[in-house]
């Protein structure tokens, strides 16, 4: 994803001189086409998130568009107060992305597990929240971010994960929610969010479950009419994510459910089952699938 993520960044920044990528001393390998191509657009804050996301503040009230990267939680929970009242108080054109979601920087530990940030991070006005599932939906989050103008957050898996959209995506707006696979006459529905759809794809096949499975690129803001579409016509529906229960996708989905039901739009509330990673630590190390089993992150 991060690749996919780096090359479209490129592509935007070719018809977009105000396009600013700045990194936290790292992404080696990665950043260099940009760093090559696009010098004076680029900076190496160092290892100070927090300053790094000061002066993205600074660089998007001259006009950029300013992409503020690192690793897992870096970007995230070390600088929520930064990115509360520098960026999204001021509504700034500000993108964190954030690159190792979940478990993908496992072996290095709970310093580095990303597995609490969309909870914060969907709490804060102004801010839209985007977990892609796979390299194509990465591709087409990126170019949306370059047109839009306003607080993101990029939630990212590291490298190597599989194109689950083997067919092309007819556009992507903020808010959608993706049918990924299809069974005729199911009456239940996988709901997955980020890097972790490959698995939930690849699972659901190997069990020949007659789940539909959906992805949902967007955590904030929520397609609330196909949420309503799709709370009216399943009676069952799961949902994986690779991030705590409290206040992540789950909770998302169930928040409006729940009001559309309070509100009389569906006459029936479907049965909602959340997998998802308890409100616990995980002090092993280990790579993303054997800590991803561990925290029961398995249909």
């Amino acid at each position: 994803m991060r690749t996919a993520f780096i090359r479209q960044l490129v592509e935007e920044a070719a018809t977009n001189d105000k396009i600013f990528l700045i990194v936290g001393d790292l992404g080696y390998s990665v950043v260099e086409i940009f760093a090559e191509k696009y010098p004076e657009r680029f900076l190496n804050a160092g290892i100070a998130e927090q300053n790094m996301v000061g002066v993205a503040a600074g660089l998007a009230k001259e006009g950029y568009n300013v992409y503020v990267y690192s690793i897992g939680n870096f970007p995230t929970l070390r600088c929520m107060e930064q990115i509360r009242y520098d960026v999204a108080y001021h509504n700034l054109n500000v993108k964190i992305v954030s690159v190792g979601a979940g478990y993908a920087y496992g072996s290095l530990g709970v310093s580095h597990h990303a597995t609490e940030e969309l909870g914060m991070m969907r709490t804060i006005p102004n801010m839209v929240v985007c977990s892609p599932g796979d390299p194509v939906e990465t591709q087409f989050i990126t170019t949306i971010s370059a047109n839009y103008d306003g607080p993101m957050y990029l939630r990212l898996g590291k490298a190597g994960e599989n194109i689950v959209h083997k067919m092309p995506i007819s556009g992507l707006n903020i808010g959608d929610i993706l049918l990924v696979q299809n069974n005729t006459g199911s009456t239940k529905a996988l709901l997955v969010s980020g890097s972790i759809l490959d698995y939930a794809v690849k699972r659901v096949t190997e069990l020949e479950n007659s789940f539909d499975v959906y992805s949902i690129p967007f955590v904030k803001p929520l397609d609330n009419k196909k949420l309503l579409e799709l709370a009216s016509k399943y009676v069952d529906i799961w949902i994986l994510e690779e991030h705590q229960k409290s206040c992540g996708i789950g909770s998302a989905v169930i928040e409006v459910i729940s009001d559309m039901y309070a509100k009389g739009k569906i006459s029936n509330y479907p049965r909602i089952k959340r997998i998802g990673i308890e409100d616990t630590f995980y002090s092993v190390s280990g790579s993303q699938t054997y800590l991803r089993e561990l925290a029961g992150l398995k249909i």
